[in-house]
C-alpha cells in the first residue's frame, strides 16, 4: 500500500482477510477502495449518524487521511490546514474541529481499528462503502448528511431494489384504520414490483414489512441501532424474516444501541433511499413526520393518506396535504404514480423548516 493509504498495523494479508470476510459480490475494485472500507468502518464507530465535520473531512481528504488524523492525535489546525489546502467547500473552525477530533478519538473501537468488521462477520453481516459497486447512490444525495457506510443482513443485491422503493411510514401504535391501509398499500406495490421500504418499528411499518413478505416482495427495514440489535423485540421474529428474505440496513456497527437521536437520524436514510415516501396515518406529533420532513428537503414524491377527519391519529397526514404540498394518496396505484416519471414532486424544502420535527419521539 501506498504510504498515505495505510492504516497503522494493517498488513495486506490482514486486508484481505478483514475485507473478504464481509465484502458480497465481487468485493471492491481494488485494494486502495479497500483499504477505505476498513478506515469506513472504523468512523462509523466513532461518529454519530449525520455528522456533517466527519462527512466533510471524509468527502476532502479520504476516510483513510481522516482516520488517520484521529489516531495519529492530529492538530485541529494541521486538520484546517489540509481541508483549506484541499478547496473543502467548508472548512470547520478551529475550535470546531477540536471538539470532533476529541469526541470520534474517544469512540474509536477498541484493539485492532477494523474490530467492527470483524464482529460483523461473526453475524453474517456484509458491509459496503461507496466505494463499493452495491452502494445505493441515492443516500448520496444527502450530501455531508450521507451515511459514512451501510451495514446489512440479507442479500446484499438487493440494495439494488431502492431505484424502484417506495417508503411506507407512520404511527407506532397505528389505529386498525391505519394497519389496514398500510396492509392493502404494501401487498398492492408489491404486486407493481416496489420494495417497500420502512423502519421496522410497531404500527403501519410492521404492517408493510408483512405485507411484502406475504407478497414475495423484497421489503428494507433501516434499523436505528447496530445490525444485531433487532428493536423492537416485539418484532424480532418478523425483523428476521426481513432479514432473510428481504434486508435489514444499519449505518451504526453492530453492538450498537438505539437512540432517540439515531432514531430521528434513521429517517433520512428512509427518505433518501427511497423513490418516494407515503405517510400512511399519523398524529400531530408523530415521528413519520421527520421522515416527511427529509422527504420534502430532498425533493422526493411525497404522498399521505386522509384519514377520518374526527381522528386525531391522521391529523399529521391533513397537515401534510394541506399545507405542505403532500399529494393526497387513496390506493396503490396512486402511491405508484409518486414514483414514476409521471409523478409529483414537491419542490425540495417546501415547508421543511417548520416541518422539521427534530423534537418529535421516532
Amino acid at each position: 500500500m501506498a504510504e498515505n493509504t495505510r492504516i497503522p498495523g494493517l498488513t495486506s494479508r490482514e486486508l484481505g482477510t478483514v475485507i473478504g470476510a464481509v465484502a458480497p459480490g465481487d468485493g471492491y475494485p481494488d485494494e486502495q477502495a479497500a483499504v477505505a472500507a476498513v478506515a469506513r468502518a472504523a468512523l462509523s464507530a466513532a461518529c454519530e449518524p449525520g455528522d456533517t465535520d466527519a462527512l466533510t473531512l471524509v468527502i476532502t481528504l479520504g476516510a483513510v487521511r481522516t482516520l488517520r488524523a484521529v489516531i495519529d492525535d492530529a492538530s485541529p489546525q494541521a486538520v484546517r490546514s489540509a481541508l483549506e489546502a484541499e478547496v473543502a467547500p467548508v472548512v470547520p473552525s478551529v475550535s470546531r474541529l477540536r471538539d470532533a477530533l476529541a469526541r470520534w478519538r474517544a469512540r474509536l473501537p477498541a484493539g485492532p481499528v477494523w474490530t467492527p468488521l470483524v464482529r460483523g462477520a461473526r453475524i453474517g453481516a456484509r458491509f459496503v462503502t461507496p466505494e463499493h459497486p452495491l452502494w445505493p447512490e441515492a443516500v448520496d444525495d444527502l450530501n455531508v448528511g450521507a451515511p459514512l457506510a451501510l451495514w446489512l443482513r440479507g442479500d446484499p443485491a438487493r440494495l439494488g431494489m431502492l431505484s424502484r422503493s417506495i417508503a411506507l411510514v407512520g404511527a407506532r401504535a397505528a389505529s386498525g384504520y391505519g394497519e389496514h391501509v398500510a396492509l392493502e398499500s404494501a401487498a398492492g406495490l408489491s404486486d407493481r414490483g416496489f420494495a417497500i421500504v420502512s423502519g421496522g418499528a410497531y404500527g403501519v411499518d410492521a404492517a408493510a414489512h408483512r405485507a411484502a413478505l406475504a407478497s414475495d416482495q423484497v421489503t428494507v427495514a433501516f434499523l436505528a441501532g447496530g445490525i444485531d440489535r433487532l428493536y423492537p423485540a416485539g418484532n424480532d421474529d418478523l425483523l428476521k424474516r426481513v432479514a432473510r428474505d428481504g434486508l435489514l440496513v444499519a449505518e451504526l456497527p453492530p453492538g450498537s444501541t438505539p437512540t432517540r437521536w439515531r432514531f430521528l437520524m434513521r429517517n433520512r436514510l428512509i427518505a433518501a433511499s427511497s423513490s418516494a415516501t407515503v405517510v400512511v396515518e399519523a398524529g400531530a406529533r408523530s415521528g413519520s413526520l421527520n421522515t416527511a420532513a427529509h422527504a420534502a428537503q430532498l425533493g422526493r414524491p411525497l404522498g399521505a393518506v386522509p384519514g377520518p377527519v374526527t381522528s386525531k391519529a391522521s391529523e399529521g397526514c391533513h397537515r401534510l396535504i394541506r399545507e405542505y404540498a403532500a399529494t393526497c394518496v387513496t390506493t396503490p396505484d396512486e402511491m405508484a404514480e409518486l414514483a414514476e416519471p409521471i409523478g409529483v414532486s414537491i419542490g425540495a424544502g417546501a415547508g421543511a423548516d417548520s416541518l422539521d420535527s427534530s423534537d418529535r419521539a421516532p
